[in-house]
């Protein structure tokens, strides 16, 4: 008999207690092991690449801190690199592209899109019969405006300026690229599902920097038709939506779009995140720095967040990805108040 998966059952709308845990950004330059591996890897995109390697990173955090959900160690950009753009790492600078022109925008695509990221698909494979049967998997991609904006950019921008802008003055161009990482992206995910997730979250990291229309067409549609296209595949599979600063705009952004839970950052309001709950599963929202402070200001976090939300259907996770100078005895000490909270 299978063992429970308590993170699903979250996600079906149960409310369980202790919450099921998990962080994003869980494997990586916070533990000395992934730092190890990451330097026998050479480039960042070979760790990702390379199912040997990324199923050791992606198994780091879990044998460490034995947390409820393990996250395949991968990119958003992997998509944009998959379709033909040049995508590369620099230490200390992040993601580097080449910028994408509306000219060039028609053309793109490839017919090597599942080919080039049949490593991704292997690593899941691996850790699908690696993984404790317990701990749940998610597979993820980056939403098409997120990943837009480094594309047109070429790399991350404080507020986005360079792809507004672009939007604003070629909006049949914009739209047609949204279309296609779309498209991709709601393939990518259907193979990711194939290849043994059992949850896929789908990553907009700067849908906080968009107006009232801006948001509903550059953020809320092309999820919700992402959504859509897994759904008419993988009906019951869980989707999670993870649009960061979304504001007052997360309650509308579920409904439009349709996911299933809703991840939120550090800075909605806890009563505001009781008031989603109702909706259905909820996942955050610790502030990442109060893991990187430690001591009281993570102990009050923590706990206002379990008293707070503890009673409905709560995913325990930070409200952003763990920073890389969060030391590691903070992430146990958090493992420890969350799993020891009584009621």
């Amino acid at each position: 008999m299978r063992a429970r998966r308590i993170m699903l059952d979250v996600l079906k709308g149960e409310a369980v207690f202790p919450p099921p845990l998990w962080m994003m950004r869980q494997a990586g330059r916070y533990l000395p092991e992934y730092r190890e591996t990451r330097r026998r890897a050479g480039s960042f995109l070979d760790l990702c690449y390379d199912p040997d390697l990324a199923v050791e990173v992606t198994l780091q955090p879990i044998e460490r801190f034995g947390f409820d959900a393990s996250i395949v160690f991968s990119d958003i950009l992997v998509v944009p690199h998959a379709l033909g753009r040049d995508v590369r790492f620099e230490e200390g600078r992040g993601p580097l592209l080449t910028p994408i022109s509306a000219a060039e925008i028609p053309a793109l695509g490839s017919d090597m899109f599942h080919v080039n990221l049949e490593p991704v698909y292997e690593t899941l494979r691996r850790l699908r019969v690696k993984l404790p049967d317990e701990t749940t998997l998610i597979g993820f991609c980056g939403a098409p405006w997120t990943v837009a904006t480094y594309m047109i950019a070429g790399h991350g921008t404080p507020d986005q300026a360079p792809t507004r802008l672009f939007a604003y003055r070629e909006p049949g161009a914009f739209r047609q690229l949204l279309k296609v990482l779309a498209d991709h992206s709601a393939s990518y995910l259907i193979r990711q599902i194939e290849a043994g997730a059992d949850v896929v979250q789908i990553f907009d990291s700067w849908s906080g920097v968009l107006d009232d229309a801006s948001f509903e067409r550059f953020c809320v549609e092309p999820v919700a038709e992402i959504v859509r296209q897994v759904r008419a595949v993988h009906p019951d599979v869980p989707i999670i939506g993870f649009p960061k600063g979304a504001g007052a705009r997360y309650q509308s952004y579920r409904e439009k779009t349709g996911a299933t839970g809703l991840g939120i950052d550090w800075t909605v309001p806890l009563e505001a995140a009781k008031a989603l709950q109702r909706q259905g599963a909820v996942q955050g929202n610790l502030d990442p720095l109060r893991l990187v402070a430690g001591g009281q200001a993570l102990a009050d976090g923590v706990e206002a967040i379990l008293q707070a939300l503890g009673n409905g259907p709560l995913i325990f996770n930070l409200g952003h990805g763990i920073t890389p100078e969060t030391p590691v005895a903070h992430v146990e000490a958090m493992v420890k108040q969350v799993r020891s909270a009584a009621r």
